[in-house]
């Protein structure tokens, strides 16, 4: 059999144990057709094989992203970007440029403000001075946070407050109206339901589908929005993800863009279960997993939210925050949470738990030991998203019940685009050495799984490893980054295995998928320093190549 693809000249890292460096890399019919030596693989060329030279580049598996959200990133490249604004004069000169140049959009809405954005509590009346005619809103980095100004509460419905579920909030000011601030999904969900996208959140917001379910015409509007979110995902590389925000309707966007040959990375969609749902609400996720058992498009998952998040003191804590006696609680009733996870363990589903304070971990850890307890051990592979903070008893737990530590490189403070302030504020010096602990969870048998959490990040992989490698300890703390090979495979093999793929993708294998990517150099050689700013050149996702950097032949 002859090569259609051979990509040669290169320094590959396989990820492979078994075979872990090679030169060159044979594709045919969508698969890897060969791996070794370039003399090897180049007697597999052809009369029509694409024979590409790496110059000395590497060459690995294409990335896998095990934490994003890709409707909602895809969604948000045209929205208003606040990144590195800083203060009122920055703020109002960004949000009046955006407003002339799209007069006839019902809700402004802005990503990427700072907690910090104003240096205090943002509130209508500050909005208000940027644009008080028009309806504009602002979502804070880790999209736990909606501000907003008094024309879009009133048209939302919630300058007067609103009822809601535990753990999301209208916040009200003194005189009885609303301050301006929304925590939580179900508290700006009326805002965000302002732009007529609403139907894209429902997934995460409520674990609800859209009624009615949107017509061709707005589908073929939502899915020119994946797209956008999947060719920015390519340029970085990266040809599998695990969706964490979706639904049925998710699941059939993606299946309608595979069909249409538009899809261009493999993803994993859960069922979302929400704290007012019913066991019986898990058949909802058996059904979207028996739908979706292809090469491309996955489920059979269960993703649930534990608490919030740190800056807005929602995540779940066991002692109080500082200064405060706050510490939040669990969205999810301790032993109803067993329940929850045991159900879903039976049935044979994977459970991804957002669980981001020391508490909510404990509780979801309890909740995977639960499961194990009741149903027996299998192959469950269930996973903690985040883990910012850890009980030290409870490190060692991980690893012997098989729970994967689904982290990002990208979030410690002071390491990448969040400010190292932020860990005055929300953790107690002393319990800064219980912070981020991936060496520590790895050390202790937990599988790695890195990620960005985009649009909460950025998605740059190559700005990820960066992180992971050059990060410095904190004060009190210990050196909590891994070795490049390791980094390495929780964006690859790691990532693969944490989301059940491994049978199709993130290693450089005979039979698996034609996923690679190329990047611009000898990753080993690089400064780790230097390592965010290396481009993609090269990413090929089931033999198919969905990005090429300009230039490259």
């Amino acid at each position: 059999m002859t090569a259609e693809m051979i990509i040669t000249n290169a320094r590959v890292l396989t990820m492979d144990e078994v075979r872990p460096r090679a030169e060159a890399v044979a594709l045919a019919g969508g698969r890897i057709l060969a791996v070794g030596s370039a003399a090897e693989v180049g007697a597999l060329t052809g009369p029509a094989t694409r024979v590409i030279d790496a110059g000395g580049r590497t060459l690995l598996p294409g990335f896998v992203e095990s934490h994003l959200h890709l409707v909602l990133g895809g969604n948000e490249l045209t929205q208003l970007q606040l990144g590195g604004v800083l203060g009122f004069e920055a703020l109002a000169e960004a949000f009046r440029a955006y407003a002339a140049a799209n007069p006839d959009k019902p809700l402004l809405m802005a990503q990427g403000a700072a907690y910090e954005i104003l240096g205090e509590a943002v509130t209508r009346h500050d909005l208000d001075r940027v644009i008080a005619d028009r309806p504009i809103a602002m979502m804070s980095p880790d999209h736990h946070t909606v501000w907003a100004n008094t024309a879009a509460l009133q048209a939302a419905g919630l300058l007067h407050g609103a009822a809601m579920p535990h753990g999301h909030e209208v916040v009200m000011a003194a005189d009885g109206t609303a301050a301006g601030e929304l925590r939580e999904f179900e508290a700006f969900s009326p805002i965000l339901a302002l732009s007529g996208e609403l139907h894209l959140q429902l997934g995460i917001a409520t674990g609800g589908e859209p009624n009615p379910w949107p017509d061709a015409a707005q589908r073929a509007i939502d899915k020119d929005k994946v797209a956008a979110g999947l060719a920015h995902c390519a340029a970085h590389g990266i040809t599998s993800m695990v969706n964490m925000d979706g639904n049925l309707y998710t699941l059939r966007l993606l299946q309608e863009m595979e069909a249409e040959g538009r899809l261009t990375a493999r993803v994993k969609v859960p069922f979302h279960m929400k704290p007012h749902m019913g066991l019986e609400e898990l058949e909802r996720a058996t059904a979207m997993t028996e739908a979706a058992s292809g090469d491309w498009v996955f489920a059979g998952f269960v993703k649930m939210f534990q608490d919030g998040v740190v800056d807005s003191r929602t995540a779940y804590m066991l002692h109080d925050y500082p200064g405060t006696n706050a510490r939040s609680e669990p969205l999810f009733e301790p032993e109803r949470f067993k329940d929850i996870c045991a159900e879903a363990d039976r049935r044979g589903l994977q459970i991804a738990v957002h669980a981001i304070g020391d508490g909510a971990v404990q509780v979801t850890i309890d909740g995977y030991e639960a499961a194990q307890v009741r149903n027996g051990k299998r192959d469950s592979r269930h996973r903690i998203e985040h883990i910012e903070l850890i009980d030290r008893a409870d490190v060692p737990r991980l690893g012997a019940l098989g729970i994967t530590a689904s982290v990002q490189p990208p979030h410690p403070p002071g390491v990448m685009d969040f400010p190292l302030s932020t860990m005055e504020h929300v953790f107690h010096r002393h319990r800064w050495q219980d912070a981020y602990l991936w060496k520590t969870l790895a050390d202790h048998g937990a599988p790695l799984a890195f990620a960005s959490d985009w649009p909460v990040t950025d998605v740059s992989v190559m700005r990820g490893i960066q992180a992971a490698l050059t990060r410095v300890p904190f004060d009190g703390a210990g050196d909590e980054r891994v070795p490049l090979m390791t980094v390495l495979n929780a964006y690859t093999a790691g990532g693969a295995w944490a989301a059940h793929m491994e049978g199709v993708t993130g290693r450089l294998v005979p039979g698996l998928a034609a996923d690679l990517v190329l990047i611009d150099g000898d990753i080993e050689a690089i400064p780790a320093t230097g390592i965010g700013a290396t481009g993609i050149v090269l990413t090929i996702a089931g033999g198919r190549i969905t990005h090429q950097a300009t230039g490259f032949a």
